[in-house]
C-alpha cells in the first residue's frame, strides 16, 4: 500500500475510521465537523508504513526525529476546544507529522493554516503529505515555534502541539480580539491544556484537562 493512498484498506479503511469516530464520541468529543473530518482525514499516511495498520488505535505513534504524532482523541480535544467558534486564519507551532494541520485546514471556515515546524526534516515530510491532500491553503515555515509567524498575524486562532513551561509572549501578541489560544502547559510531568481568548479587556485564561506533549524547544534544526 502506498503510503499515499488515501482511501487506504484493511486496516486503515474507512470502516476502520468510522470506528475511531464512535470511539471519539463515547470520549466526549461532540462537534460534528470535528467528528466528520477526524474521520475523513487519512491518518495513515502520516506515520511510516510499516506502522500504518496502528493508524486509526487511539494511540500515539512515532514519526522519527524523537518526535511523535498526537493520540487522536487529543487532536480531537485540541480542535474543537479551538473551533468555539469559526476560525478562518490559523497560526500552528508544531507541524510535527502534519496530521493535526490538515485537521485544522479541513475544517468549515478555515481559509488559512500557517504552521511553524523547527526540524526540518519533519517540514519537508509534512508539506508532501499536505500535497498529497490537496490542501493547497497551507503554508508551512522552517523556524522557531517561539517567535510564531509574525509578518502574518494576527491569527483568528493559535494552536501549539508541544508545551512549553510558560507561554511564549509572542504568541499572545499574535492572536487577534476575539481570538483563542489552545496550549499545553507546564514540565513533563505535569501539563494542563490552557486556553487564551483575547477580548477587549485583555487576556482570559481557563484550562481544560490534564495532557502529556514532548516539550516546545527554542531554535531550529
Amino acid at each position: 500500500m502506498s503510503r499515499f493512498d488515501l482511501a487506504g484498506i484493511g486496516m486503515t479503511s474507512q470502516r476502520t475510521r468510522d470506528r475511531l469516530v464512535t470511539r471519539l464520541q463515547t470520549q466526549g468529543i461532540t462537534d460534528p465537523d470535528v467528528l466528520q473530518v477526524m474521520g475523513s482525514v487519512p491518518r495513515h499516511i502520516f506515520i511510516d508504513e510499516a506502522l500504518a495498520h496502528r493508524a486509526y488505535e487511539d494511540s500515539s505513534l512515532p514519526i522519527g526525529d524523537g518526535q511523535t504524532i498526537s493520540q487522536p482523541f487529543t487532536v480531537a480535544l485540541m480542535t474543537q476546544t479551538l473551533f468555539n467558534r469559526p476560525r478562518a486564519r490559523i497560526l500552528e507551532v508544531g507541524t510535527g507529522s502534519g496530521y493535526q494541520t490538515a485537521v485544522l485546514a479541513s475544517q468549515h471556515g478555515v481559509r488559512k493554516v500557517f504552521s511553524v515546524e523547527r526540524l526540518a526534516p519533519l517540514v519537508q515530510r509534512a508539506e508532501q503529505r499536505l500535497r498529497a491532500m490537496k490542501l493547497h491553503h497551507v503554508r508551512i515555515r522552517h523556524a522557531d515555534g517561539y517567535l510564531g509567524w509574525p509578518e502574518e498575524g494576527p491569527f483568528d486562532a493559535v494552536l501549539v502541539t508541544a508545551a512549553p513551561r510558560q507561554v511564549p509572549p509572542a504568541l499572545l501578541e499574535q492572536l487577534a480580539e476575539g481570538g483563542r489560544l489552545v496550549v499545553p502547559v507546564g514540565a513533563d510531568d505535569s501539563q494542563i491544556l490552557k486556553v487564551y481568548d483575547r477580548t477587549a479587556d485583555g487576556i482570559e485564561v481557563t484550562s481544560v484537562d490534564q495532557v502529556k506533549f514532548v516539550p516546545l524547544l527554542k531554535g531550529i534544526r
